[in-house]
This record gives C-alpha cells, sequence and structure tokens, in this order.
C-alpha cells in the first residue's frame, strides 16, 4: 500500500503554501508526488455550462481532457471517494498521495499551525506526524518551521522507503481491492516479467499495468 500523507490546519494557516514547497522539493528528489483535494463543493473542478460538465450530465461515466500540458479525468461517482479508493481507482504510478484536508481520516497527518489560530491542532494526536509552526507547542510529534522544507520532506522520504517493497502490487477485481499475501505478490510478480515483452529501448520495468475485461 502506497503512502498517504494529509496535510491539514485551520483556514489560512498555509497548507497550500508548504504542499507547493514540498511537491518542488520532493520532485527535485526524483519521487513522483500525487495530489488529492478535499472539497464539499460538487462543481470545484467541472463548472456548470463547460462541455465536460454538459457531457456529464448528458450521462458519460468518464469525460477527459487533453491538452500539450495535462491530461484532466472526470469520472462519475455515487460516493465520495477517499484517497485510498482514488489510488485503487485511478492506479497513479506515483510515490507518494500528499492530500490537503482530510483531518477526519486515519492517514499520518502533517499540521500547519499558525501563531494567533490557538493553541488546539485539528488533527487526532494519534495520527499527528509533524507539526509545522511559527511558535512551539505541547505536543509529543517533531514540530518544524515552515521555512524548513528539507527537514518535512526529509521526514516524508524517511516514510516513503519504510513502506517500499521490492514488488508492490494492486490486484482490483470488478473495481474492489484484493489483498495478496507476498508470496502471492511474488508469483504474480514474476509470472508478469516473465510474460512480458522486451521494453521500449530495453529499459528495466519499473512499473507495470494489467487490465483484464471480459464480455458478459
Amino acid at each position: 500500500m502506497r503512502l498517504i500523507i494529509s496535510i491539514v490546519g485551520k483556514s489560512h494557516s498555509g497548507k497550500t503554501t508548504l504542499l507547493e514547497s514540498l511537491i518542488s522539493e520532493l520532485k527535485r528528489r526524483n519521487y513522483k508526488v500525487a495530489i488529492v483535494k478535499h472539497s464539499h463543493h460538487a462543481d470545484d473542478l467541472d463548472k456548470a455550462a463547460k462541455d465536460t460538465w454538459r457531457l456529464t450530465q448528458a450521462g458519460s461515466e468518464l469525460s477527459a481532457i487533453n491538452s500539450l500540458d495535462h491530461l484532466a479525468i472526470y469520472r462519475r461517482i455515487d460516493h465520495f471517494f477517499d484517497p485510498q479508493e482514488i489510488s485503487d481507482n485511478i492506479l497513479w504510478d506515483y510515490d507518494v498521495i500528499l492530500t490537503e484536508g482530510f483531518k477526519g481520516s486515519s492517514y499520518p497527518k502533517i499540521e500547519v499551525h499558525r501563531a494567533g489560530q490557538g493553541k488546539d491542532l485539528v488533527a487526532d494526536p494519534e495520527t499527528l506526524l509533524a507539526v509545522v509552526t511559527d511558535e512551539p507547542l505541547e505536543v509529543k510529534a517533531p514540530q518544524f518551521s515552515k521555512d524548513d522544507v528539507q527537514g518535512i520532506a526529509d521526514l516524508i522520504e524517511k516514510e516513503i522507503l519504510s513502506r517500499r517493497k521490492e514488488n508492490d502490487i494492486d490486484l482490483m477485481v470488478n473495481g474492489i481491492k484484493v489483498p495478496l499475501s507476498p508470496s502471492q505478490q511474488d508469483l504474480l510478480a514474476r509470472t508478469m516479467y516473465a510474460m512480458t515483452p522486451s521494453t521500449p529501448g530495453n529499459g528495466e520495468i519499473k512499473s507495470l499495468h494489467f487490465s483484464l475485461r471480459r464480455q458478459a
């Protein structure tokens, strides 16, 4: 299971600014980062009257916008997806998901705190990985200044490496994640590696996605 860390805090505490800095630093270290933002608004991304909104209203299960430098996908869902479900269903090739929000989740959290917002934190102490603050707080978790982006990235990198496996395999059956034992993961990995044709440019296989869809 890949690492998910939630960046939480009160409004205007600096969560987005911290995320921007962490993305740049982790990318500099050659990590692939996925971002999930928590929103309670149905039209935050796909505005009414836009083409994708109109096509979704017409009944499309998935709409995609492809431009020169990005791909945006809108998928119809019937419940609120949390970051793990997004990871399971979209199968991004990444090292870590950083979320903005999800303060009530069980994911490890880095809370951003500003003096003047009160001493109380929004995260459950049991899930608190670190606090980014401009004043000392009485908490057990490590504390960083907002300018110590390298120190915060060091902490995230340590979490990434502690979870890294030789083979990290996700199996989805009918949209539902199926847990695999280490021996099953090893067997699937060796089977797929053996059956995969030579890679383009004779490069090393770093990720392999396999999809099977049977006709009813």
